[in-house]
């Protein structure tokens, strides 16, 4: 499969957020060598950051989808996981160059200028940022299955963002950071100007430091699990619920579903009629099969059989 034709089912939102946020740091960082605001060189090192990581997750997205081949024959959905560790080193240095200069300003501040193109820049930049936020909220309830509209997919996106892919969560939670920083260093530069405390600018600069570093941990913690692999035992308990309503299963002594970057894996062993001839057996296992990949996510199934020994087995895992 080539590159190009790989890219075509690469992560969309990720795309969309790395190319706005090429823009806005673009904006951002002419606006800081016009003013020299503090805060506005945080935001254009956080944009900045966002636009790197993106196109990276964008990539290992799209090259996660890569079939598996001979050398690799679980796949390659790990990828993205792996791709994301990588991509977080990037947030991690620009992190710690905000809150260095966070920390000087506040120790020697300075008066900036250009008021005006401050405000104005940081302002088109937020409202920038909440519609790649929203796009990201839509992808998280499509990927959850959530049917909300409007305002809803706002409160259920919040609710349901640790269930999206490893990338529309990426984007999601960095947005959501840059949006608030947004927001901050709008309200640093406002005191700054009115009020003669040239610190807030710096203080905002440390703050949205801090907030980019939060995502490179939570990003770092749930891709790490990733690459290990990670089981969703939320999947699993729906699918050992379906499993067990089926009149021709009797138990289910075990069931995995693993995560393999955006793609479920499911393996179970279930407990049949040992008086079963092998044409129902068949049948049985094609029929589950088809139930459990219907399920959101789910790429690969594998069924195996055990002869029923009347103990019950089967629980849902808290």
């Amino acid at each position: 499969m080539g590159f190009f034709h790989l890219l075509k089912k690469g992560n969309k939102s990720a795309l969309i957020a790395a190319i706005v946020n090429t823009i806005i740091s673009a904006i951002k960082g002419v606006a800081f060598f016009i003013t020299g605001n503090v805060a506005m060189f945080a935001e254009t090192m956080h944009s900045l950051g966002d636009a790197a990581n993106q196109f990276f997750v964008f990539i290992g997205s799209a090259l996660s989808k890569r079939p598996p081949s001979r050398r690799f024959p679980n796949g390659f959905g790990r990828l993205v996981n792996l791709v994301l560790l990588g991509a977080v080193l990037i947030v991690g240095i620009m992190s710690y160059e905000t809150v260095k200069e966070g920390i000087l300003h506040i120790m020697h501040p300075v008066e900036s200028t250009g008021f005006l193109i401050n405000i104005s820049v940081l302002g088109t930049a937020v409202l920038l940022e909440l519609y790649v936020l929203y796009k990201a909220m839509k992808e998280i309830a499509h990927e959850v299955g959530s049917k909300a509209t409007g305002l809803q997919v706002v409160t259920d996106s919040f609710s349901n963002y640790r269930k999206a892919k490893p990338a529309t969560k990426l984007v999601f939670m960095e947005d959501s950071v840059a949006t608030l920083g947004g927001v901050l260093a709008i309200i640093a530069i406002v005191i700054s100007q009115y009020t003669g405390f040239h610190q807030a600018e710096g203080i905002a600069s440390v703050l949205i430091g801090a907030m980019m570093f939060y995502v490179v941990g939570r990003v770092f913690l749930d891709n790490a699990a990733g690459v290990l692999g990670e089981a969703d035992y939320e999947m699993q308990n729906k699918i050992g619920t379906l499993l067990m309503k089926d009149p021709d299963v009797r138990d289910i002594p075990e069931l995995a579903v693993m995560k393999e970057g955006e793609e479920l894996h499911v393996e179970v062993i279930i407990e049949v009629d040992p008086n079963l001839t092998i044409e129902k057996a068949d049948d049985i296992k094609d029929r589950l099969e088809a139930q459990i990949m219907e399920e959101q996510g789910v790429t690969d199934v594998i069924i195996e059989y055990d002869e029923n020994d009347g103990i019950s087995k089967w629980k849902e895992t808290k």
